[in-house]
């Protein structure tokens, strides 16, 4: 059975950094596009990042951009989200998920990871 799986996740203070990576079984990262999600209690689950197939095109939510940066390592089947400057505003569970076709929206990919909590206490 396809699966993906997150690590990284951890408490990090306001204005730290974290590393989330993403890796697939059974599943090769270079055939898909790959987002990185986020929930937060009692929110929707929202778009954070994606990349295409090759890297070569990377989309953000306005409120990461410049403060994370997604990125693939096809040889690795790997997907990691640098995460900096972290506020108390983006803790929720990160989610890593893919999607046959590029797109920010969740019912767009079809196998997700079982999520990894990241706090960022003020």
């Amino acid at each position: 059975q396809v699966q993906v799986e997150e690590s990284g996740g951890g408490l990090v203070q306001a204005g730290g950094s974290l590393r989330l990576s993403c890796a697939a079984s059974r599943r090769t990262f270079s055939n898909f596009f790959t987002g990185w999600f986020r929930q937060a209690p009692g929110k929707e689950r929202e778009f954070v990042a994606g990349i295409s197939r090759s890297g070569g095109t990377r989309y953000y939510a306005d409120s990461v951009k410049g403060r994370f940066t997604i990125s693939r390592d096809n040889a690795k089947n790997t997907v990691n989200l640098e995460m900096n400057s972290l506020k108390p505003e983006d803790t929720a569970v990160y989610f890593c998920a893919t999607s046959p076709v590029s797109g920010t929206q969740a019912p767009m990919y079809d196998v997700w990871g079982q999520g990894t909590q990241v706090t960022v206490s003020s």
